[in-house]
């Protein structure tokens, strides 16, 4: 039979093929010209009537509906052989470990259809079980197109073959010449990485290993050596600390690398046993915010502080004071020095700043205490970190010496934080090898002969050890996107050991089932240490203290979304609003009220409401840097500013580079600067700040009562309660909200009643829970610009509220009108008190949303949730106006698919970068409003997953995304028609109470009072 036969559709395609191809190309007119009036003069010529005009826009409208209605082609490949336990459309969790030299946690990588989508905290991990906003992200970053994508030798790609060799000619030429092999990394606390370093040690004797840490804590692990003859931290047990006093530590955003949030909130909890927690410090926090009492210091002052302190403990228990000292918060240190001598054993005093003399007086303290062995554990150590920078800067003098061979970098990039990119260039061109192993193209990497690439944490093998027992394994979940490889590879390579890294680290942990050991993700091993303490309070006699000065001091920190920078390129970070300034997108000078008045800066809001700044010029010696923006920070100590590292990067990729100014150029790798130089310049600063009102201005938004009174007095009390309900006036008397409703009641007694519960007491405000909405329900990024004009899309906001020095009370005695009093209630103090709350949707049974969409496209369930169907939504924003939560996000652009537009938002418009999005949620489109949808997937995966066992619904069982990235527990999910669940449980409590209630909405969120601990 003849192979090439061809059929036609009619004689006409037979006998006229150019007509036929002529009409076929005219089926679908280019012009615009009307299919019905055919021209203009036909149309002036032509009566048509109404009818005819009707029949005509009736078939035009059922085109576009039908044309509307047709969904797009997407092709899928079937699997030939499908992977082992893979379930098209389920999710499956590997327990795995992060670590990128600054964050490191235990966590579960979830993936589907073998892309890792979300990092869930591996709770049954112990150390560092919790996830902070960071971490939350991360999982995006494997998706970053920008990734280098092969190894470089000046440049140019080449195989990792040609890479090893190279490498291990010039390891070999090193050795020949006795010029040294240098390798620099982070902190190294896996077993398997440190036992192929001590092979280096043993086979080459011209080998040194450097350790650096991005956020350095050099001199602060001079006095830990000093004191108990290592150089490591201690393991801090807060959940046994009465008081905890710390001096500039941030510790909810980490202390040394150890996560203490869960269990300092564990201590948090209303009630006899809650700890009260002192701050004192420069910059205003996340731990400062959270405190019961802060008080604001000069960083020069701290040292001071703490030998005050000292000395006043050391007086009250009749034992040999330091050096005599005095401060400006000398009649705070005395009342804190009392408290303290009454919780020997159960207290805590900790210091942030990197200062040897400073931790020597710390550790002094807790000497005196006897904390030893209670709050600071004597068996167990943190070894996330060890750097020293001392070590790094005469490994630099050796290169400028010529003295070095070979170098390695692995994992770090010390021409952004270290030292000038300028110098180490300069260094660098005497050493013959230059290597960088990383991820882009950095400051670092940018400036070595060779460029390893580095693979991600899921693509990666590894093991790590927090502390003194624990390890915990990383293992991958996708085989590598790019031709990337583990630095730990190819030093096993160079070795010349036979194997990958994966059957390195599997023999060392032969003795076990290695398969199980991955399944937990935890091995819990009998090493033990035992910390003797050498420090005698003879040190403190001839202490350095610094001199005090009226010279303006720099204080560099760590942001909640940044952190050291490593994350730079996540979209999803720079658009996290900061929990203590609510800005996104910049990195900005921090500044007290009375310093902006004495230098003219401004901060205001323009027409649309969008927050403008000055700038400034910083500058020390002969470094500076050039138009820096101030946002004025209420609780900033005077005489000093703040200034956030992880910014001004170059060769980070789109979203990074550009962003802010690199605060290491002035401070190097200090903690803190003394004598800069601040001078106003022109311009203004466009800042992208999500939160324009500052105060509650009088209004009960987050409601707070002492401890004392919480104990002491009743919650509801004929208005003099601490927890109060709002009453209306009626002729039936004062009645509730509920009670004075003109609404009919849904049925929520029958089937599932959905509600969530948020504890304003163990809520730090960190952010992680923002992230994983992210992550979870595919929140769309918008860009600075968007962000600037309040058009943010996170579905999850964390409020923030200061104090302010004016009162209802204090108006009342002053005779102030309410235009003034209400003025000067937005004015927050100079050192405010602090609030988080965070505010979703609020899932209301009364909702007004419900009742004034045209189109029913939110409507509520019979669960007690506030459905958004996105299908059906027509974009007229009546809902957003009628919220009184502020709480729906409306797509203002279409934000996906849209890379000429929203290009940063790679997650969502590039190729790669859409492996990322979680298939359980759809993308919305432009002109659709979308919410907190109480993760309504993993609600159904729930339900469903209890069906199919014939079961119901387990108490925890179902977890929204933000309860479970919460490390404090302080959002709680749950039906409350269980009455033994944990949900029904708070909604019972005293301290229970509705946002905004008042207004009659019935949320199924409630929140649970703030109780201070005041001191």
């Amino acid at each position: 039979m003849a192979s090439n036969k061809k059929y036609w559709k009619s004689e006409e395609e037979l006998y006229n093929p150019a007509l036929t191809e002529q009409l076929a190309a005219a089926e679908f007119p280019a012009d615009s010209e009307s299919l019905f009036t055919a021209s203009e003069l036909l149309l002036q010529s032509t009566q048509t009537s109404r009818r005819d005009f009707l029949k005509y826009l009736g078939f035009s409208t059922a085109a576009a509906t039908l044309a509307a209605c047709e969904a797009p082609v997407i092709e899928s490949i079937p699997y030939v052989t499908a992977p082992d336990k893979l379930v098209p459309g389920v999710a499956a969790y590997f327990a795995s470990l992060y670590d990128d030299g600054n964050d490191y946690a235990a966590i579960l990588v979830k993936t589907r259809e073998g892309r890792p989508i979300k990092f869930e905290p591996n709770k049954e991990a112990g150390v560092n079980s919790g996830t902070n906003a960071r971490v939350q992200a991360a999982v995006l970053n494997l998706y970053d197109s920008t990734r280098l994508k092969s190894p470089l030798k000046d440049g140019n790609e080449i195989s990792w073959d040609q890479f090893d060799k190279e490498i291990v000619e010039g390891i070999k030429k090193a050795a020949e010449t006795g010029k040294i092999f240098a390798l620099v990394t982070p902190t190294i606390n896996s077993p398997a990485a440190r036992s192929i370093i001590e092979k280096y040690r043993s086979n080459y004797n011209n080998f040194t290993h450097v350790e650096i840490d991005a956020f350095p804590t050099t001199r602060s692990l001079d006095a830990w050596e000093m004191a108990t003859g290592v150089r490591k931290f201690p393991f801090y047990q807060l959940d046994k600390a009465d008081v905890i006093v710390s001096f500039g530590c941030d510790f909810i955003n980490g202390i040394h690398g150890q996560a203490v949030e869960s269990d300092y909130a564990t201590r948090r909890v209303p009630g006899p046993d809650m700890s009260k927690h002192i701050q004192i410090e420069a910059n205003m926090t996340l731990t400062g915010a959270n405190a019961d009492k802060r008080i604001k210091l000069r960083a020069s002052e701290n040292t001071a502080a703490l030998l005050s302190l000292y000395n006043a403990l050391a007086r009250k228990m009749g034992v040999p004071t330091g050096k005599n000292v005095s401060t400006s918060i000398d009649a705070d240190i005395n009342k804190i020095a009392e408290l303290l001598a009454s919780r020997k054993g159960k207290s805590l005093v900790l210091n942030g700043y990197d200062n040897k003399e400073a931790e020597q007086i710390a550790i002094a303290i807790n000497m005196l205490l006897e904390n030893f062995g209670s709050t600071i554990s004597l068996t167990k150590r943190n070894n996330l970190r060890a750097g020293d920078d001392r070590k790094f800067a005469q490994l630099v003098d050796n290169m400028e010496k010529g003295l070095v061979g070979l170098v390695v970098f692995a994992g770090v990039n010390p021409a952004y934080n270290k030292v000038s990119s300028e110098r180490l260039e300069k260094a660098l061109a005497k050493v013959p090898v230059t290597v960088c192993f990383s991820d882009k193209l950095h400051e670092t990497s940018r400036i070595c002969q060779y460029v390893g690439a580095l693979s991600h944490v899921c693509e990666s093998w590894g093991d790590g050890s927090p502390s003194t027992g624990v390890v915990h394994f990383m293992q991958p979940t996708i085989h590598n996107i790019y031709n990337t490889r583990q630095w730990q590879q190819c030093l096993l390579n160079w070795l010349g050991i036979d194997g990958s890294y994966y059957h390195y680290i599997r023999s060392l942990y032969a003795g076990n089932d290695f398969n199980e050991l991955l399944h937990d993700g935890v091995y819990k091993t009998d090493e033990t240490t035992s910390i003797s303490l050498v420090q005698t309070p003879e040190v403190l006699v001839n202490v350095q203290v610094p001199k005090t000065s009226s010279a303006i001091e720099l204080i560099v920190y760590q942001k909640v979304s940044l952190g050291t920078g490593e994350l730079a390129n996540n979209p999803w970070l720079q658009e996290m609003p900061d929990p203590i300034t609510r800005a996104s997108w910049d990195n900005y000078v921090t500044m007290s009220r009375a310093d902006a008045e004495k230098l003219g800066i401004i901060n205001r809001n323009v027409s649309n409401g969008a927050l403008n700044g000055s700038y400034v010029s910083l500058s020390v010696g002969d470094r500076k840097i050039d138009k820096v923006p101030v946002l004025i920070q209420p609780g900033q100590a005077e005489g000093t500013i703040g200034l956030a590292v992880g910014y001004g990067r170059e060769g980070m990729g789109r979203v990074a580079d550009g962003i802010g100014v690199n605060a290491h150029i002035l401070a190097g790798n200090a903690h803190v600067l003394t004598g800069v130089e601040v001078n106003k310049v022109d311009g203004e600063h466009e800042f992208a700040c999500v939160q324009l009102h500052h105060t509650m201005m009088g209004r009960t938004i987050v409601k707070e009562v002492s401890l004392e009174d919480f104990i002491n007095r009743p919650a509801q009390d004929n208005g003099r309660g601490w927890n109060e309900k709002p009453k209306f006036e009626t002729y039936r008397g004062p009645l509730d909200s509920k009670e004075t409703s003109l609404w009919d009641e849904f049925d929520h007694e029958t089937g599932h009643f959905w509600n969530m519960s948020v504890d304003l007491n163990l809520c730090t405000g960190c952010g992680a829970c923002v992230i994983a909405c992210h992550a979870e329900n595919n929140v769309p990024v918008v860009g600075k610009k968007e962000v600037r004009v309040s058009r943010d899309m996170h579905w999850l906001r964390i409020d923030r509220y200061y104090s302010s020095d004016m009162t209802e009370e204090i108006a009342e005695e002053q005779g102030l009108s309410g235009v003034k009093k209400f003025a000067l209630m937005e004015i927050p103090s100079d050192n405010p008190q602090v609030v988080f709350q965070p505010v979703m949707c609020q899932h209301c049974n009364h909702a007004p949303c419900e009742t004034v969409c045209p189109v029913a496209a939110t409507t509520h369930s019979s669960e007690g949730l506030n459905h958004m169907t996105y299908n059906r939504c027509i974009g007229t924003r009546y809902c957003a106006n009628n919220c009184p939560y502020k709480v729906r996000r409306f797509n203002w652009f279409l934000y996906n698919e849209n890379p000429e537009q929203f290009e940063i938002n790679y997650a969502m418009n590039d190729d790669l970068g859409k492996m990322v999005l979680n298939p359980d949620v759809t993308l919305r489109s432009r002109g659709v409003m979308e919410k907190c949808s109480f993760c309504i997937q993993r609600i159904q995966l729930g339900k469903l997953q209890a069906k199919k066992e014939g079961r119901k619904v387990k108490d925890g069982e179902i977890q929204t995304a933000c309860m479970s990235a919460c490390s404090t527990g302080a959002i709680t999910f749950g039906d409350v028609n269980d009455p033994e669940s944990r949900i029904a449980t708070l909604k019972n409590e005293e301290r229970m109470y509705h946002l905004l209630e008042e207004v009659g909405t019935n949320p199924s969120v409630f929140y649970q009072v703030k109780v201070r601990n005041l001191v």
